[in-house]
């Protein structure tokens, strides 16, 4: 019998972070425990009130059967309620917020409900895979934007061609950004809406990392405009929730109800006891607090060993990420693997693989990607030893 993948499955590559999966297996294999900043996954526990709120949950949901397919009344009405306290939205739980299971299978499904066949996707370079997976899967086509750091890491929406723009029905933004670590400005906030309000293109933005920043707090889009856009938010990465797999969309009505559709014809919902969870770590503000300190140590203590070493320094804005320059003369797999050696032993991404090459362009090549989410220990323990042994 021949089975043969569909066109879709072989129209994509591994997944870049099973790649780097492999690499520090290799390392284990000889009897090395490397320091990893690949994976965006924080080490920590997830908050103690979060995990007591899902266990009580656990019992008081016993019996509640299948959950709903958008997310309790209660779940929605306690996002509606945190949007407005942090961005002063009003937004309407009925009609205008879903629950997802995490961004990123909503990301990827959105593309369901709103591409046809050769409908051009405008996608940030670097970018989160599933913007051009789900693109893909939905048979539409890729159209990458490039994050340049003379451009502070914001695409230039003059640079695409007409001929591009007449064929786009939606426009990615991630901010904060992953990789690159940078926020949004209001005026490209504002550039971006006009753009998508003259060319009749809909605007989706992933604001996974909002509460994680240092000093300037960001934006959503939706303090600016509700018509035509759709904001992707999660509980990963501001309560630790990795593994819970919950978030939301929010955002013009029009777009939640056809994600509403697809999302009911591919899942059965995020369980009610997680979705409990979650309303316990929206109603507590003290332990992001407490992640960002963490976070801001660990930046300075890398910032610092990278200094040490010789390397060029940009700040990071915000995320759990340093888009981190490699040294002059190194692609940015060479310098992965120098940092895998056996004195070394950190494990980071190369900006290559979470980049699309383009015209033989390739943004992400000449930086890596620290995910700070060892421990402060290992972290401080890590940067001893690149500054000991680099």
């Amino acid at each position: 019998m021949k089975i043969i993948a569909s066109k879709r499955v072989q129209s994509i590559g591994s997944y870049a972070f099973a790649d780097v999966d492999k690499m520090v297996e290799n390392l284990r294999k000889e009897g090395i425990i490397p320091t990893d900043f690949g994976v965006g996954d924080p080490k920590e526990p997830t908050p103690e009130l979060i995990r007591e709120a899902c266990k009580n949950a656990i019992d008081t949901r016993a019996s509640s059967g299948y959950p709903s397919y958008i997310g309790t009344f209660e779940f929605r009405n306690a996002i509606a309620k945190w949007v407005k306290n942090r961005f002063h939205i009003d937004l309407d739980p009925e009609i205008e917020i879903s629950s997802t299971i995490g961004s990123k299978e909503a990301i990827f499904n959105f593309h369901e409900g709103i591409i046809n066949p050769g409908d051009i996707v405008l996608i940030p370079n670097p970018g989160y895979p599933p913007m051009t997976r789900g693109t893909l899967f939905a048979e539409g086509r890729p159209f990458y934007l490039n994050l340049l750091e003379e451009n502070d890491f914001l695409p230039n929406l003059q640079e695409i061609p007409s001929e591009i723009i007449k064929k786009t029905k939606l426009l990615w933004i991630n901010y904060p950004n992953n990789p690159t670590a940078s926020i949004a400005t209001k005026a490209f906030l504002k550039e971006v809406i006009d753009f998508g309000q003259d060319n009749n293109i809909i605007i989706a933005s992933d604001e996974a990392y909002s509460e994680l920043y240092y000093d300037k707090k960001p934006m959503s889009i939706l303090e600016l405009e509700r018509e035509g856009i759709i904001v992707f938010n999660s509980f990963s990465k501001r309560s630790k929730m990795t593994c819970y797999r919950i978030g939301w969309v929010a955002g013009d009505e029009r777009l939640i109800a056809i994600f509403r559709k697809v999302k009911t014809n591919i899942d059965s919902g995020t369980a009610t006891f997680i979705q409990d969870a979650a309303i316990a770590a929206l109603s507590d503000e003290q332990h992001v607090i407490k992640a960002r300190e963490e976070y801001r140590q660990k930046k300075d203590i890398m910032i610092n060993a990278f200094k040490k070493i010789g390397l060029e320094i940009r700040e990071p804005a915000a995320t759990i990420y340093i888009w981190q320059k490699c040294p002059a003369g190194l692609s940015s797999l060479d310098f992965v693997k120098k940092l895998l050696s056996k004195n070394i032993a950190i494990v980071c991404t190369p900006g290559a693989w979470i980049s699309e090459e383009v015209d033989g362009v390739n943004p992400g090549e000449g930086y890596v990607r620290f995910a700070l989410v060892p421990t402060l220990d290992e972290t401080k323990r890590a940067a001893e030893r690149l500054i000991t042994n680099y």
